[in-house]
């Protein structure tokens, strides 16, 4: 099928207005990039196994996803225009607000330092869908995250078959199943352009380090938490945040 473009940057598919992703800048894994320089380096031995640079980089992935698809989530449930839209923004909500529990439990466990901000170009996509309204808010947000879960899915399978440490991989199974979730939410919007979300999420270019590194938290400052809204605490989408109980001696 022939997608004709506005200049505004939308199109027009089977009746629907869908953003054209090339309108938007081409988000990078999830924002950020990694800062390992040797993955499979071992950084330190902890109880539940050695941790890698690309171990404590997952965690941090994890976090700073959280940092601006939660806000995200609560903007869909203000200001989507559809139940389907709606919907999304609560499952975004939960799904983040029970990932970042389980990162901050074992940022404590395994000694890493969470950012308590995004990184400037995540930032910069809460401030393109913030400026969104209407039907143009529900096609900005449900594209730009339906990209942004799309780049992280393999990664976190990656990081789930390669880690030996149980509270790295718990957090992985925990991750697959909520970016799966979050999938399947914001495609159920009708809002996805499923061909340029797959052009996307396949050929990001490479950013500058200082666009895509959320900034290390002040010295002493509390670690950020994202609340989950009162009445969707029992919120069915995936598992319960892992535990610090498969300690490996």
């Amino acid at each position: 099928m022939r997608i004709s473009r506005s200049t505004a940057g939308t199109a027009f598919v089977g009746g629907a207005m869908v953003l054209t992703l090339a309108a938007l800048a081409y988000p990078t894994m999830l924002g950020v990039q990694n800062t390992s320089t040797q993955p499979d380096r071992i950084i330190a031995n902890t109880n539940y196994g050695p941790l890698t640079e690309a171990d404590r980089d997952f965690v941090v992935k994890v976090r700073a996803a959280g940092l601006w698809e939660h806000p995200l989530g609560l903007l869909a449930m203000e200001r989507g225009t559809t139940p389907e839209m709606k919907e999304a923004g609560e499952h975004l909500v939960v799904g983040h607000g029970r990932l970042d529990a389980s990162c901050r439990k074992i940022s404590i466990e395994l000694g890493i330092t969470l950012p308590n901000q995004a990184s400037p170009q995540q930032e910069q996509f809460v401030q393109t869908v913030n400026s969104a309204t209407g039907r143009e808010f529900d096609s900005v947000a449900a594209n730009i995250m339906r990209v942004t879960h799309g780049q992280i899915f393999p990664a976190i399978a990656k990081i789930r078959a390669s880690t030996r440490n149980t509270l790295i991989r718990q957090l992985a199974d925990q991750a697959n199943d909520t970016v799966l979730d979050h999938m399947t939410v914001l495609e159920k919007t009708g809002m996805v352009n499923q061909e340029q979300v797959n052009f996307q999420q396949t050929s990001p270019p490479k950013m500058p380090a200082e666009q895509v590194t959320p900034p290390a938290p002040a010295a002493g400052a509390p670690v950020k938490v994202l609340e989950i809204p009162k009445g969707l605490e029992d919120l069915n989408t995936v598992s319960p945040a892992p535990s610090p109980s498969g300690t490996v001696k």
